[in-house]
Order: C-alpha cells, then sequence, then structure tokens
C-alpha cells in the first residue's frame, strides 16, 4: 500500500512539473544546427584519412582555437603484400592530435598508431591535414 501511495506521488510531482519544462522549451531561443564540428581531410602513413574532430580539451581566444584531444578516423590505405591476403582499403581508426582553427579553416597535426605485424613494428605514424569547421 505504502509503494502505491509513493508512485503515485512520484507521477504526481512528474506531471506538476511538465508543462513548466515545455514552457521553458518553447521560449528560450536557440539557434538550430544540422550539423556541428570539424571535418579534416589529410595524409598520414602513405594513405588518406577523414575525421571529424572527437572529444578534446578546446583553448579558444577568437578568432582562433587549438583543440588536443581524439581523433575517430577513416584511414584509406591500399595494402602493398604479396600474400593473398589484404585488409580493406578503408579502415576505421583513432587517433590523437593537435587540431588549429581560424575562423572557419583548420590544420592538424594527427598521430596514428599502426600495431606490430609479422613484418613491421608497431610504430606511430604522424600526418597532417586540412579541414573547415562547421
Amino acid at each position: 500500500m505504502k509503494l502505491n501511495k509513493l508512485k503515485a506521488i512520484i507521477v504526481g510531482c512528474i506531471l506538476s512539473l511538465m508543462p513548466t519544462i515545455f514552457l521553458k522549451a518553447q521560449t528560450s531561443e536557440t539557434k538550430a544546427t544540422l550539423v556541428e564540428g570539424i571535418f579534416v581531410a589529410g595524409y598520414a602513413d602513405n594513405g588518406g584519412y577523414l575525421n571529424l574532430v572527437g572529444p578534446a580539451i578546446k583553448f579558444s581566444n577568437k578568432p582562433w582555437t587549438m583543440l588536443v584531444g581524439l581523433l575517430p578516423s577513416l584511414k584509406f590505405k591500399e595494402d602493398k603484400t604479396e600474400s593473398g591476403t589484404k585488409n580493406s582499403l578503408i579502415t576505421p581508426t583513432l587517433g590523437f592530435g593537435l587540431t588549429t582553427v581560424y575562423k572557419h579553416f583548420a590544420i592538424q597535426i594527427p598521430l596514428f598508431y599502426n600495431g606490430k605485424t609479422q613484418t613491421n613494428d608497431g610504430k606511430w605514424n604522424v600526418g597532417v591535414g586540412i579541414g573547415y569547421k562547421f
């Protein structure tokens, strides 16, 4: 019986707060954007990459912005192996790096890690890219 009364009180509180939540949401002026972020294309490790800058630490002094953080990317690189098995031309990867933005123009210096294989040691590869801030 006590549990039913508690549920009724919680539902009553939620229902009484709903009009104020909807009224505030409708009266606030927000600028709607379809896409927000930084799109970068570049070159690293004898192949290309595309990324949207991910979570980062941001330093801003208008019109300059500098971000240090993670770079979820798609790498485009053809395997140069003579064996019958090859990796896909497009592979997802996660990089780390520095992105500098001036107004809407972005320059990026990413670091991507290639793991150890039978023929190569694992190592970090530095790249360079340019992009646009939406």
